[in-house]
């Protein structure tokens, strides 16, 4: 059987920054080993990999959901060709909306990123 698995990257802002990897660390250690787990259910599964783990947002921009006991984290992620998948950010959740803000800054990223690709051809 071919490997279907997805590769996973972080997103790095031109500084060298990479704020998925920052809001992670920054959680206890059972949302961490949460997050992580989620995050081999998407390098297994990808595209196909559905609610209640992952939800489409808007634009081709996608989350994963992690939940500890009453706290919530998200962290966003585009998909490339190739079957890779980039992390963006990731946020606790307070409402019952994702914030606007943190989908227009996934936004944000991936067109840094892709705007990077096509500098690099």
């Amino acid at each position: 059987m071919e490997n279907s698995t997805f590769t996973i990257d972080f997103y790095e802002t031109l500084n060298g920054d990479c704020p998925v990897e920052d809001f992670i660390k920054s959680q206890n250690v059972k949302m961490r080993a949460k997050i992580y787990r989620t995050l081999e259910l998407l390098e297994e599964r990808g595209n196909s990999l559905r609610m209640p783990y992952s939800e489409h947002l808007d634009d081709g921009i996608f989350q994963i959901r992690a939940k500890v006991g009453s706290d919530i984290s998200r962290v966003l992620y585009f998909f490339v060709v190739g079957k890779k998948i980039i992390l963006t950010n990731g946020f606790i959740k307070k409402t019952q909306e994702t914030p606007p803000a943190e989908i227009e800054l996934a936004k944000k990223y991936r067109a840094e990123y892709f705007s990077r690709l096509e500098e690099q051809k």
